[in-house]
């Protein structure tokens, strides 16, 4: 099966840059297949590279006077860094003209297909699963629960990081930036007892399944969020797993671009989630019984 017919079912960005003449024969064929390229056109080569590396789009078609240039970005997506280049190729071969591919932010040398990053999603998802559990089991009440969860998820974090990075060196990034964001532990504990904390132990397998079962395989780590059908890899990024996994992309390879959105995602997850736990925590708690009222002493009769 060609690349062109495996990206039918998804819409990539990419980018076109060069002169009209010379990029309309490249961007007619993407459009007789409807829905493969969303195309952003740029002034030239500089400001479609700029684009890759900001993460607006995953490549760019930038058509120069030795021939067409395809700027990737491997530590995006091993995956649609492959597709794109074959897909590109076999378009710009009906043109008669050659293919120069240029990798402006590749895969760490420790990780070239990102198999261990998209492995990455399932640990702190399951770590924070844990820990929520485990301190709405231990029946931990409002500011106990909130610090034993913000100190579950920073050990988790600086482990994490600790291995990723500084063992295996899948990671390239800021080191306490990553250690941060593996912190996405905590939008998961925080949102399992928080749920807890509102409906009791249901709340538990609730979030569980939400997690795992929904936010894993929607997280788009193994790929791409745009490598999902529409509206799962949206979906996806809503979730902890895959706002997790975008962000750690973003800060560890391409210096923070992109990173607000899925920053403010977690950040949601773990307010919503430690908010819950306090007034959960309050209602259920049982009814102080009302103190008894003292009788009133019966005077003697006098005769």
């Amino acid at each position: 099966m060609s690349a062109s017919r495996r990206l039918v079912a998804v819409v990539l960005p990419l980018g076109v840059a060069g002169p009209a003449a010379a990029t309309a024969p490249l961007e007619r064929q993407p459009a007789q297949q409807e829905g493969v390229f969303d195309l952003h056109h740029y002034a030239d080569g500089k400001a479609a590279r700029a684009a890759v590396e900001d993460r607006t789009v995953y490549g760019a078609v930038v058509v120069t006077a030795e021939g067409p240039e395809l700027p990737t970005a491997s530590a995006a997506s091993p995956v649609v860094a492959q597709l794109l280049r074959e897909a590109v190729a076999e378009r710009t071969a009906a043109t008669g003209a050659g293919l120069r591919t240029v990798d402006v932010v590749a895969a760490p040398a420790t990780d070239p297909r990102g198999a261990a990053l998209g492995a990455s999603v399932l640990p702190p998802a399951l770590a924070g699963i844990a820990a929520g559990a485990v301190v709405s089991l231990l029946g931990l009440r409002g500011i106990r629960t909130v610090g034993a969860l913000v100190g579950a998820a920073t050990l988790v974090g600086l482990v994490a990081a600790a291995l990723a990075h500084s063992w295996l060196g899948v990671l390239t990034g800021d080191w306490w930036a990553e250690a941060a964001v593996l912190l996405s532990t905590l939008a998961v504990s925080a949102a399992v007892a928080g749920c807890a904390a509102l409906v009791g132990t249901p709340g538990i397998g609730a979030v569980s399944f939400l997690v795992m079962f929904l936010g894993n395989p929607f997280s788009g780590a193994a790929s791409a969020p745009r490598m999902l059908p529409e509206p799962v890899g949206t979906i996806g990024q809503w979730l902890p797993p895959g706002a997790g996994t975008t962000l750690l992309r973003s800060v560890s390879f391409f210096d923070g671009a992109a990173a607000v959105g899925p920053a403010l995602t977690l950040l949601w997850w773990a307010a919503l989630g430690l908010g819950a736990v306090v007034p959960g925590s309050l209602l259920k708690q049982p009814p102080t019984p009302a103190a008894p009222t003292p009788e009133t002493p019966r005077r003697a009769l006098v005769a």
